[in-house]
């Protein structure tokens, strides 16, 4: 789920590798794809600088694979890839403009209370009703999503408390209620929204 409203899934084909080309980075290859019935996709080539490297313990998926999510989920609120039915490869940088070097950590987002209330209700929907599983438990404080909205396990807990209704939450878990299910027009556009604003976007810069 991204905060601008759109529901994806992420492949990526591990490990990262230096680059073949003579440049100065590493990476990993992957497949982004619109979970709403689009049927489009991009295929990026996750580009991380040396900088980056430095700063990790090593490049196994525990230590990189939140990183690397959240950075294509950026790109995507950024509407820097676009989605076609396409072969074509993208690169997006995975740079230090994403780590805090005074605080040693990522920062990616600065999410307000009402976008971190948007994205929860979104990511609930699409994660259960949304691709036809209602009863689907849903793991509300999974730290990739603590570390993109740049929130903690507690805040975020205290956000999804505040949607009343349209969860019924359990401990760190949540479930979808018949509400929620209610929400699925304004859930869908949304997406819609999002998707024709980075279509839109792409087009102009094309000509």
């Amino acid at each position: 789920m991204t905060l601008h409203g759109l529901p994806l899934s992420i492949a990526l084909e591990w490990p990262f590798k230096p680059s073949t080309a003579g440049a100065d980075f590493f990476v990993l290859h992957g497949d982004i794809r619109l979970e709403d019935g689009r049927g489009q996709h991009a295929l990026i080539a996750l580009q991380m600088t040396r900088t980056v490297r430095e700063v990790l313990p090593s490049l196994e998926p525990e230590q990189t694979d939140s990183p690397a999510v959240n950075t294509l989920r950026k790109a995507v609120d950024n509407k820097e890839l676009e989605f076609l039915p396409s072969p074509k490869r993208l690169p997006v940088p995975l740079s230090s403009r994403a780590y805090d070097f005074k605080r040693n950590c990522w920062a990616f987002a600065e999410a307000s209370t009402e976008a971190v209330r948007a994205f929860l209700l979104r990511k609930m929907y699409w994660s259960t009703v949304g691709r036809g599983a209602p009863g689907e438990r849903v793991w509300l404080t999974d730290p990739v999503d603590l570390e993109y909205l740049n929130t903690t396990a507690g805040s975020l807990l205290e956000q999804a408390r505040a949607l009343g209704g349209l969860l019924r939450i359990e401990g760190e878990y949540a479930y979808a209620t018949e509400q929620l299910a209610a929400e699925s027009e304004r859930v869908r556009a949304a997406a819609r929204q999002a998707a024709e604003e980075l279509e839109r976007k792409h087009a102009f810069e094309r000509g």
